[in-house]
Parts: structure tokens; sequence; C-alpha cells
């Protein structure tokens, strides 16, 4: 299982989706890159593999960071998966 996290202006955590094969997570986070790319305020939305009924829907202009984590097992003290930290200069 593969999670791709999206960093938001102004959002202290990550919105994520799920996705089962490489392919997938890999098609997603070029959406996610087109969308960052396009500078429009665009809404983007994804649905969630891992849990069926989630579903998020962000303005493209407000993504700040995307990454993928493929699900194995690792984890830091806190928990969680080691992630990735953005600040955005406005």
């Amino acid at each position: 299982m593969f999670t791709i996290d999206l960093t938001l202006k102004n959002t202290a955590f990550p919105v994520s989706v799920q996705r089962k094969s490489t392919e997938d997570a890999e098609a997603v986070y070029q959406l996610i890159l087109a969308a960052m790319r396009s500078g429009n305020p665009d809404i983007v939305e994804l649905k969630c593999e891992g849990k069926t009924d989630k579903k998020i829907a962000v303005r493209a202009s407000e993504i700040s960071g995307v990454q993928i984590i493929q699900k194995d097992g690792v984890t830091t003290s806190s928990g969680r998966p080691p992630g990735f930290f953005a600040v955005a200069a406005e």
C-alpha cells in the first residue's frame, strides 16, 4: 500500500490518500505535480483506495508539497513514517 501525503500552506498536518499499486500512486503524484505547476486555483479531488469512503478536495494553489510513502512497517519513535517538512516563501 502506498500513501500520498499532501502538505498544504498554513496547515500543520498533511492530507493523505492511499493507493494499492506503484503505478496508481505514481499517477496521483504526477497529477498533483501538474496541478501545482499550473498555478491555477483549480480543485484537485482525490479518493482513497485504503478507506473507500474517504475523499479529499483541495485547491491546487494551496499545495506546497507532495510525497509518496510505501507502507512497509518503517516508523519513527512517534509512530509515523519518516516525512518531510516544507516552508513556503510568500
